[in-house]
C-alpha cells in the first residue's frame, strides 16, 4: 500500500473516500481499530466542512516516521476562510445551522491539531495522531 494519498473533495462520496483511504492507512502501519474510527473520525468532519463551507478541496493523507509512526491529514481548500478561528474551535459554534462539532471534535480525537486560515485565503487544517 502507498504511504501517501490524494482525495478532491467536493461531494459526500468523496468524503466517505477519504475516510476509506485513511483508514486504510492507518491499518496498513498498525494502528488499534480505535485509532483507526478515530482517525475516520477527524477525517470526516474536515472533509464536510470542505464541502460545507468551501465546496472544493482536498485531503491529503501521509505516513509520518519519525521517532513514531503516524498518520498526517491536511485538509486544504480556496473558501472563503474563517474569520474567527478561536470562535470557530468551540464547541457548539456553527454558521451554518450544524452542531457545530467539526474542528473541534477532530482536535479533540487527534495528537496534534493546527489551523492556518484567514477570510478570503481559504482553510488548511494539518491534523496528525501517534501510534501508542
Amino acid at each position: 500500500m502507498a504511504s501517501r494519498a490524494r482525495v478532491v473533495i467536493e461531494s459526500e462520496s468523496d468524503i466517505v473516500a477519504a475516510r476509506q483511504k485513511g483508514r486504510e492507512l492507518a491499518a496498513s502501519c498498525g494502528f488499534s481499530s480505535t485509532d483507526q474510527t478515530l482517525i475516520a473520525l477527524a477525517i470526516s468532519e474536515l472533509a464536510r466542512n470542505i464541502v460545507s463551507y468551501a465546496t472544493r478541496g482536498e485531503v491529503l493523507l501521509s505516513i509520518v516516521d519519525d521517532a513514531v509512526t503516524g498518520i498526517q491529514v491536511v485538509a486544504h481548500d480556496e473558501g472563503p476562510g474563517i474569520a474567527d478561528v478561536e470562535l470557530a474551535l468551540q464547541d457548539g459554534y456553527s454558521t451554518v445551522k450544524s452542531l457545530g462539532l467539526g474542528l473541534p471534535g477532530a482536535r479533540r480525537v487527534m495528537d496534534d491539531f493546527q489551523i492556518d486560515s484567514a477570510p478570503g485565503k481559504g482553510t488548511t487544517v494539518t491534523v496528525r495522531k501517534w501510534k501508542r
